[in-house]
């Protein structure tokens, strides 16, 4: 399996939606091959503003175009997007229609310069819960418009993993580590949480996955090492405090890898 951690998000103090073209060539693309650093996705705010915003929204085309852009520059072929906030206080199945002929402009967009757009199951958004994600991806109907699978996003929406993994796997080419309980909606670290990361990564990879997986911990500070080697997810300590992000990466990371080798011991002894 081919794994890559780096995405171009935020990078230099500001989001990659706030570069232009020329920026990525002369001032990130050099610091990148410097340290041989690869950027296998960007993690835009494509999709993040209300389905009312109609400026918002051009804005956003506009921001895609020079994104598309940037994949060329760093050799990369995902963007990472979203499927818009519906208003406050309003259920979001009547934006629907709305939803889907916005997406279809963006993947036009995309179209243009062979770009994958991944479309994140985030929460608040309208593709947050399976159905609408299942619907989204069906009615778009475009090779550019795929799904990105986020395990504690869909957990912390009260969906079933599994179930979800399912319905959507034909359309999912990338996947995000991160895992969450339910019981307070806190992320925690991947394998210790409701997400059922360790079962379905390695029906992914019986099934012939060989995308990335992206480590996003959003970690809590948890109280001790010990509870990382809790089985039952609802009891693991928690505080507010958080972890510094090279903690949380590294905790990540190391479970990831756990797992990962679990998966492939049990392929060996079959």
């Amino acid at each position: 399996m081919e794994c890559n951690i780096f995405r171009c998000a935020e990078l230099m103090g500001k989001n990659i939606g706030d570069f232009s073209v020329e920026d990525i060539k002369g001032k990130v693309l050099p610091r990148l091959q410097k340290w041989n650093v690869g950027v296998s996705s960007i993690g835009s705010p494509i999709g993040k503003v209300f389905i009312n915003d109609e400026e918002g929204f051009e804005k956003q085309k506009k921001m895609l175009d020079t994104l598309c852009q940037i994949c060329h520059v760093l050799d990369c072929k995902y963007i990472r997007i979203f499927s818009f906030y519906i208003p406050k206080g309003e259920e979001a199945d009547p934006y629907k229609d709305e939803v889907v002929n916005k997406l279809k402009q963006l993947a036009e967009i995309a179209e243009k310069y062979n770009i994958i757009l991944l479309h994140e199951n985030e929460k608040d958004i309208f593709g947050d819960i399976l159905r609408r994600c299942h619907e989204i991806l069906k009615v778009v109907n475009s090779s550019y418009f795929k799904a990105i699978f986020d395990f504690a996003n869909f957990v912390q929406c009260g969906e079933d993993t599994q179930k979800c993994y399912d319905l959507l796997k034909g359309e999912i080419i990338y996947i995000h580590i991160k895992d969450a309980v339910t019981t307070d909606n806190q992320n925690v670290v991947c394998g210790t949480g409701e997400g059922k990361i360790p079962e379905i990564l390695s029906q992914a990879i019986r099934g012939g996955y060989k995308g990335f997986l992206t480590l996003e911990p959003h970690l809590v500070l948890f109280d001790s090492l010990k509870d990382l080697e809790l089985e039952d997810a609802t009891e693991i300590i928690k505080d507010n405090k958080g972890l510094d992000g090279e903690g949380g990466y590294k905790l990540q990371y190391e479970s990831l890898l756990k797992i990962l080798e679990n998966i492939e011991s049990k392929e060996k002894a079959k």
